[in-house]
């Protein structure tokens, strides 16, 4: 057997393709939750903080205000409840679409990451998934932390409301995995994710019914609202807390909205993880 057969036996021992093939998005996401980990007591801080603030301020201090003046309350119920379903899936959806987005621009451009994953077995599809797992795995810790928190200051009433947590989560991954391929795509990423915050983000936490309904704005703002991920999660979030008013036809929408955007989502991701990496 000549030097380079041994060599070539050697590397194979070392390395298992098959398995890489089979397990590759795993190993990219235990990678991302590792690094993540450098950051474990910012982060754990972070999820509890948030929704701290948010429900001492706007659930409870302007709560207070709005209850006091509407003695139906917001849809028939306290001012809380009726915001619980919406900032769950406001703060679940930011924080996925955070981690999702970063990490890619941090691959192909900043640090070019993803261009020695690939130089393995590894696939741009399997590095995709694995960037959009690690980001939903800490979205997913978030959730549940929120959850909890409004559960303790009883804007949640009863077991049922955990389903919540996976609509939410269902939510968050459709909008991810699009802006993931979105990232991908770009080639300047100049002011790109302030742009993203500032006129995307923002607009749809605002004018996606989170706050008040979205039948009290005008029809032009309402537009903003139907083509929101956080509006549809809003709206089978409430159905689902306490009750709110939502049609078999319109939940089909909903949740065939978040599905079609997911599939698109995905589709697009792993093209451009694919083609951006064939350069």
């Amino acid at each position: 057997m000549s030097a380079n057969d041994l060599s070539r036996k050697g590397s194979l021992t070392l390395i298992d393709v098959p398995k890489i093939l089979r397990w590759g998005s795993i190993y990219i996401a235990q990678a991302r939750i590792r690094s993540m980990l450098k950051w474990k007591w910012s982060i754990i801080g972070e999820s509890f903080a948030t929704p701290m603030f948010y429900l001492l301020s706007i659930g409870i201090g302007i709560g207070k205000f709005v209850n006091s003046h509407q003695a139906a309350g917001v849809d028939g119920v306290k001012y809380l409840t009726f915001l619980a379903p919406a900032l769950l899936a406001a703060a679940c959806i930011q924080g996925a679409v955070g981690d999702a987005t970063f990490p890619v621009l941090e691959g192909f451009k900043w640090q070019k990451g993803f261009f020695a994953m690939n130089a393995t077995p590894i696939s741009g599809k399997q590095i995709a998934n694995g960037v959009l797992l690690a980001a939903m795995s800490r979205a997913a810790f978030g959730c549940v932390i929120y959850y909890a928190a409004l559960y303790t200051f009883g804007a949640l009433h009863g077991l049922h409301t955990l389903w919540l947590i996976p609509v939410t989560l269902f939510a968050a991954t459709s909008f991810a995995v699009l802006m993931m391929g979105v990232c991908a795509a770009i080639k300047n990423d100049d002011l790109f994710l302030n742009m993203v915050q500032r006129f995307l983000i923002v607009p749809l936490f605002l004018f996606s019914g989170t706050f008040y309904s979205l039948a009290s704005m005008p029809k032009f703002l309402q537009i903003i609202g139907w083509a929101s991920p956080l509006w549809h999660a809003t709206e089978v979030g409430r159905w689902i807390s306490y009750g709110h008013h939502v049609s078999a036809t319109a939940l089909v929408i909903h949740f065939s909205y978040m599905t079609i955007m997911a599939i698109i989502g995905f589709t697009f991701a792993h093209h451009h993880f694919t083609k951006r990496l064939a350069k």
